[in-house]
């Protein structure tokens, strides 16, 4: 069975964006992931297709309607369903690879898409959905945040990159952001690809990248460097 994700959006016109193109868009086309949007707004009860109210208690701003939002979810989630539920949101869980790894070992997700000042918390509770942040910044709604997610782990999906090995050696994949990579030529504007990597020796040329990788992580991420050590 295929990665199957479902996205409950009000602009299912952003979606496939990046997602349908390079390494995302050709596994896409195989068939080693499926795609489908949702628009919420179908799910609203009234002529005027209403999806959201003002909050409750004042303030600016309008908030998902828990009815509409529950009864569109209800209809992606049946019985034998068990892919998390996600919701987009600057609160959530901060995303990461150890995350991005499980959601790639199961059979798909359904993501949630927020807008306006954010959803109905009863409906959060009541299906069970699982909040995610892609960073510590508010966007105008969930959708960019899904496609992060998803350009994430779809790659890893069995199949899709074209080298398994490639992605251990990635940032974040063991604690430590990547080395620094070099290509032809060997000199390029009085700069020269460092020569271990060109001296055949495989064990120095791994350490040498070990010790560039703690370099990197220790002066860019210091937080990554203390967690690594402890």
């Amino acid at each position: 069975m295929s990665f199957a994700a479902d996205i409950l959006t009000l602009y299912p016109e952003m979606f496939p964006a990046s997602l349908g193109l390079s390494i995302a868009g050709r596994a896409l086309e195989r068939g080693d992931w499926s795609l489908d949007t949702h628009q919420i707004r179908d799910f609203a009860v009234d002529k005027h297709r209403t999806v959201d109210d003002s909050p409750a208690g004042g303030g600016p701003g309008m908030v998902l309607k828990a009815d509409v939002l529950g009864a569109a979810i209800d209809s992606l989630s049946g019985d034998d369903d068990n892919r998390p539920r996600l919701l987009m949101s600057p609160r959530g869980k901060p995303l990461d690879q150890a995350m991005v790894r499980e959601f790639a070992a199961g059979s798909g997700v359904v993501i949630v898409c927020g807008r306006f000042e954010g959803v109905d918390e009863r409906v959060i509770q009541a299906r069970g959905l699982q909040e995610v942040s892609v960073g510590d910044y508010v966007l105008s709604g969930g959708e960019p945040g899904a496609i992060i997610l998803l350009d994430a782990v779809v790659r890893l999906l069995p199949g899709v990159m074209g080298s398994d090995l490639s992605e251990l050696d990635e940032s974040f994949e063991n604690g430590l952001l990547e080395h620094p990579q070099y290509t032809k030529p060997r000199m390029w504007e009085g700069l020269e690809i460092p020569p271990i990597l060109l001296s055949g020796n495989h064990g120095a040329v791994e350490k040498w990248r070990h010790e560039k990788a703690l370099e990197v992580t220790k002066a860019k991420r210091p937080d990554l460097f203390e967690k690594f050590n402890n």
